[in-house]
Order: structure tokens, then C-alpha cells, then sequence
């Protein structure tokens, strides 16, 4: 294989030399290196790894890779353009929503079939490939099963739902998986490209979970941090019934509260934005039957507007509960005695008291509760059921875990 660090193009993607160097690989076979094998090339790939491996990094790094003439130098107009976002020859797909609508993937596909522009390749990228209906899937299918010879898909997916990608996708598709990268390999990131200092992201890299930017908000936020001390705070606050429903409730309406803030920042301009662009506050002929014929496209924003903001939520409310979950895998080690290094040393004293009062199997079952929390929610229960059917096993120990969203669900 040829150079385990890679074109200066994938210098972000974190602690993943072997799939690196299978890129590498892949764009020299693209480029007619007959130093690797033509095979080493495909047109539709599959980016799989945990969250926070950087999939979408290392697909939109390939993408710039092949659309350089010097195969990912990084500084060349094609490089900064897709690396910003902005080439006119790659397609990106950012679910904003809770899906990736038919209509959605029809227009991307149709498009892609098109003769590059100004670059070498046509290239779709779909970030959060499992979030594809059933329709959208069927008619990216078509496309991958019978590609324009310029055209190359770019999928990406969590491994840890690798199966909400359609089946006869995946099969059409080179897996490329991605791995945790190291505490040590994010905080060089974070020092390097970020400029953070190296004590702190020495600090945000080890309680980050492998995550790459939550390591990164972890260390250029504060709020970020409060909210991280709030919920490692829960354990410890759940000790009566009305703990339950207080703590449920604050968990809750903090994501709904960050949610709203992000939408708020972006929403608004959006909208203002659409209605200039319809034509809106403009006089003379025509422009009161104009603004009457908007209406249903301004409906249209608002409704993936809420869609996304019921996304922002869940994902927020999602953080939480994997920062919960870290703690009680914790209290687990701590309690079997195991030497592993923590997810949170940070609260090393609040681990060990933890440990010393529920114990390994009140710490298994609390963790189950948490885990099971997280699945609910992403099957459509009702967040604040789950949220307290996880709080209440959190209080009473073994029985709760699985049975108590079981029962949530039913």
C-alpha cells in the first residue's frame, strides 16, 4: 500500500492509517497508476465506523483527492472547494431531518449522472446513509447499480446501525471501516489544526469517547462543559421518586432549550432569505399574485425547519445519554476491579463512590437502562416516557434496564 499517512488532503481524518492508505490506493488506481492494481478503485463506497470516527471527513477528504490533479496537495482550487463545501462536481447530502426524502435523492441522482463540470469525477456524498427511506434507497439503488462512468458515491453510516442501509446497497458498495481513533491522535488534532492548547485537549481527547468533535466542543465551549458536569451529575442526584421526574424533566427540556437555540440562529435567516429571493415586499404588477404563489414554498421550509429542529433535539438529548452511559461503563470497571483507563477520569471520585453503593450489577443494569433509553428514542418513543423510564431504573436498581422502556414502548 502506498504511504500510511496519505495525500496532505487527509491530514484531518484521525487515527485511521489503514483506511487511509486504501484510499491512497484507490486514488492512484483512479489517476491510472499502474503501480496498484485498476481494482483498488470503485465507483460506490460505504464509509462505516462508531460516531465521531470521522466517516464524513475521510469521504469528503477522498472526494477532494480525486478531483485534484495532484492527487490531494490541499491547496489547490479543486482541494479547498470541495473540502468548503462549494465544488460544483460534488454532491453533498446533509439529512437535516429525521430522513432523506425520494424527492431528495431523485434530484441528487439526476444530477449526478450529468459530465463533470471542471473536475475529474461527478461524486454524491451522503452523510448518515441509514437515514434513507425506502423510496430514497430504491432510487439511489438504480443509480448505483447502473453508474455513469464519471460518477462515484460516496456512502457514509455507523456501523452501529450498518443494517438501516438497504442490503442490496451495501452489497453493491466497497465497506471501508473506520475505527475509535485514539485519545493521543485527537488531541494532536485538536492542537494542530484547532490551536487549542495541549493541556486541554489533553483533557477533552480522554473524555470524549473517541469522538473527534465532541473532543473539539468539549474543548472550545464552555457551556459544552456545564452541560457535561450536569448529567455526569445524575447518578448522584436520582435518590428519591421525585428525583426521578425533576431529573427527567431538566435533562429534557436542556436539549429542547440548546435545540431551539441552534434553530433560532439559523431558522430565521433562512426564511428571510427564501421570501427576498420569492420576491417578497416588492411592488408593481404581478407581486401580490407572486407572494400569493410562495406560500406553499415557505410552508414547505418551515416544515423541514421543525423536522430538523426535532433532529437537533434528539441528537442533543443523544449526547447526554452516551456521556451517561460512559459514566456507568465506568462504575462497571471500577467495580469487577478492572485496570482499563476511564472514559471520565475527571470524576474519578464520583466513579468510585458510585461503585461502592450500587456495585457491579447495579451498575450493569443502570447501564442497560441508559443504552435501552437511547434505542427507544431512536424507534420514536416518546422522549420524555423513555427519558423517565431510564431515570426510574436509575433509581431502583435492577429492575429496571430494558423492561422499563419495554414498558414505555407498550
Amino acid at each position: 500500500m502506498s504511504g500510511q499517512h496519505g495525500a496532505p488532503v487527509f491530514r484531518d481524518v484521525v487515527g485511521q492509517p489503514e483506511a487511509i492508505a486504501e484510499l491512497t490506493d484507490a486514488v492512484a488506481a483512479a489517476g491510472g497508476d499502474t503501480a496498484v492494481p485498476t481494482a483498488a478503485m470503485t465507483h460506490a463506497w460505504l464509509f462505516t465506523g462508531p460516531p465521531g470516527s470521522g466517516r464524513s471527513v475521510a469521504a469528503r477528504a477522498f472526494a477532494a483527492a480525486l478531483q485534484c490533479p495532484d492527487r490531494g496537495c490541499g491547496v489547490c482550487s479543486h482541494c479547498h472547494a470541495v473540502l468548503a463545501g462549494t465544488h460544483a462536481d460534488v454532491r453533498a447530502v446533509t439529512p437535516e431531518g429525521l430522513t432523506i426524502s425520494v424527492k431528495e435523492m431523485r434530484a441528487v441522482v439526476q444530477l449526478a449522472a450529468r459530465r463533470p463540470a471542471t473536475g475529474r469525477w461527478q461524486i454524491v456524498l451522503i452523510e448518515d446513509a441509514d437515514r434513507l427511506t425506502e423510496g430514497a434507497s430504491n432510487a439511489l439503488l438504480k443509480a448505483v447499480e447502473e453508474p455513469s462512468p464519471q460518477t462515484v458515491f460516496l456512502l457514509c453510516a455507523p456501523s452501529t446501525h450498518p443494517d438501516d442501509v438497504s442490503v442490496t446497497i451495501r452489497s453493491r458498495c466497497r465497506v471501508l471501516s473506520l475505527r475509535q481513533p485514539s485519545a493521543e491522535s485527537i488531541a494532536e488534532v485538536l492542537v494542530r489544526r484547532d490551536f487549542i492548547d495541549a493541556p486541554t485537549a489533553q483533557w477533552a481527547a480522554s473524555v470524549s469517547a473517541g469522538h473527534v468533535g465532541r473532543a473539539r466542543r468539549l474543548a472550545t465551549d464552555e457551556t459544552a462543559r456545564e452541560q457535561r458536569r450536569r448529567v455526569l451529575a445524575i447518578p448522584a442526584a436520582v435518590r428519591s421518586i421525585g428525583d426521578v421526574f425533576a431529573e427527567a424533566a431538566d435533562l429534557l427540556s436542556a436539549a429542547k432549550a440548546e435545540a431551539t437555540a441552534v434553530s433560532q440562529r439559523r431558522d430565521g435567516a433562512e426564511l428571510e432569505e427564501l421570501k427576498t429571493a420569492l420576491g417578497a415586499g416588492g411592488t408593481g404588477k404581478g407581486a401580490v399574485g407572486a407572494a400569493r404563489g410562495t406560500a406553499g414554498v415557505v410552508k414547505e421550509l418551515e416544515r423541514r425547519q421543525k423536522s430538523r429542529s426535532t433532529r437537533t433535539e434528539r441528537d442533543v438529548l443523544d449526547r447526554a445519554l452516551v456521556d451517561l452511559s460512559g459514566f456507568f461503563r465506568d462504575v462497571l470497571a471500577v467495580s469487577l476491579g478492572s485496570t482499563e483507563a476511564l472514559l471520565n477520569p475527571d470524576v474519578d471520585t464520583e466513579i468510585r463512590v458510585a461503585a461502592a453503593r450500587v456495585g457491579s450489577v447495579g451498575a450493569l443494569h443502570r447501564l442497560d437502562a441508559v443504552l435501552a433509553c437511547r434505542e427507544a428514542i431512536e424507534m420514536n418513543v416518546k422522549p420524555q416516557i423513555a427519558v423517565e423510564a431510564m431515570m426510574m431504573a436509575l433509581f431502583s436498581g435492577p429492575v429496571g434496564g430494558r423492561q422499563s422502556v419495554a414498558v414505555a414502548r407498550g
